[in-house]
Formats: C-alpha cells, structure tokens, sequence
C-alpha cells in the first residue's frame, strides 16, 4: 500500500538487480533466496506495477498489487508564521537545505542485510500521523513522512539499528536533525532536536546516542520526528519497528 514495503521473494542463484520504476531496491538474502524489499512512494495509485529484475544472464518482471490506505487529514495551528510562509531569503535557504537532505536520503551501501529496528529512538506515545494531509494555519501542505513520538524535551534519543551518521544540521523546518545511513538504502532521520550528539561519518550501534528531544525548527511542541527512507521512499516507521511497545 502506499506508504508501505513491498517484500517479494525472488528465489535463489545468482544476486539480481532490481529496480521499481527508477528507483533501486533493496535486495537481501534470506534461508529461501534473495528478497526484493521495496518502499512504496505515498503517491501510488492502486493497482499492478512491475518490479525490474536483472541478472548477468536474464531479465524479467515481477508483478506486485498495490492496495489502498486511507490517510487522514490533521489541521495544525503555527505560531510563527514564517514557518508557513517563509520569506525569500528562508525559501532559499529551506531549498539549499531540501538539497544535502536529499542527497543523504540518497545514500546507498550494499550489506546483504536489512535490518528492522530493534528499539525505538526515544519511549513515548506515537502518533499514527505518517502520510496524514497536513494543514498549517488553514493552509494545506505534503502529506507528513514520519511518525511523531512524544517526549520530553531533553529526553535522549538513540539509535534504532547500526548505521553511519550521513547529514546533521540546524535546518529551517526540521530543527536541529540527524541523518543515519544503515545500509541498502535504508536511511532515518531524526527531528527538532534540542542538541546533537553526533557528526557525519561517525558510525552508531545501536542504542547509541545522537542527541536529545526538542522543539527546534516548525512544531507545535517538544516531540522528535522519526523519517524512515527506503531507497529514498518515505515508509511508515511502524512497518519497519520490531518493537511495537510504546
């Protein structure tokens, strides 16, 4: 479903190569053979699309059926409100800033493994906000790309699986961030923190920390936004969270 991961076996021999329209796929080797792991973007329409897959010796299409999802609407009000309207000078900077983010969202490294995440970044509540149609101050925008957790401010936030530290930055919108790379294309980020605890190029365990809660950047109050990326497709956290407790 939109939003969602597509998990398709693709069987054993040689390691394919598989794309989903441009986009590359993660692809991981389990006891039964190679797996396709795909993000599916949040603007799919239901219905059949075809994976790609190559090897030195053939081609050929997998077919996988989107389904839907209802998303809801959520109407938030800013108090600032150069944060729902940026002035010129912000919009370039806030484009400036969409660039390094997505060229992190880009990273991609080659493990063999896919892993999901043992702990959430930070205990609290979390939102089932990811791919709601935001409004801010009456004003409609994207739909949201990550799960809301609410916490403290200054409440540690941790490393849900090993990665690479890839992007940090005080950013316009996100506040104080941090990017982890965790290998085939499977990239986080972490929202509006008060303080960060880590560079780029550093490696993290997991648990370890990269900074603590805050309410830097465009929110409403103290909580971390957690992105998760697949191949540069923003999925909903849950799916990817061995974890489910709050």
């Amino acid at each position: 479903m939109p939003g969602g991961v597509a998990v398709v076996p693709l069987g054993i021999g040689e390691r394919p190569s598989v794309t989903l329209g441009d986009r590359s796929v993660a692809v991981v080797r389990t006891g039964s053979g190679w797996v396709a792991v795909a993000g599916i973007p949040l603007d799919t329409e239901p219905g059949s699309r075809s994976l790609a897959v190559r090897t030195s010796a053939a081609e050929r299409e997998v077919s996988i059926t989107i389904g839907e999802r209802a998303y809801r609407e959520q109407y938030l009000t800013i108090k600032e409100q150069r944060y729902v309207t940026p002035d010129k000078e912000e919009l370039e900077r806030y484009r400036r800033e969409r660039a390094e983010m997505d060229a992190a969202r880009a990273s991609w490294r080659e493990t063999g493994v896919l892993n999901t995440f043992a702990v959430s970044p930070v205990p609290g509540r979390r939102s089932d906000s990811f791919g709601s149609r935001r409004f801010f101050n009456g004003q409609p925008r994207n739909p949201h790309s990550g799960m809301d957790i609410a916490a403290p401010t200054g409440t540690p936030v941790q490393a849900p699986a090993a990665g690479r530290v890839v992007a940090t930055g005080a950013y316009f919108f996100t506040g104080n961030t941090v990017m982890l790379d965790h290998g085939e294309g499977l990239v986080t980020l972490y929202c509006h923190l008060s303080r960060i605890d880590v560079a780029v190029g550093d490696t993290v365990a997991v648990g370890d920390a990269l900074g603590l809660v805050g309410a830097t950047g465009r929110v409403t109050g103290a909580h971390l936004h957690w992105s998760v990326y697949l191949s540069g497709v923003a999925i909903d956290p849950a799916y990817m969270l061995a974890d489910t407790s709050e």
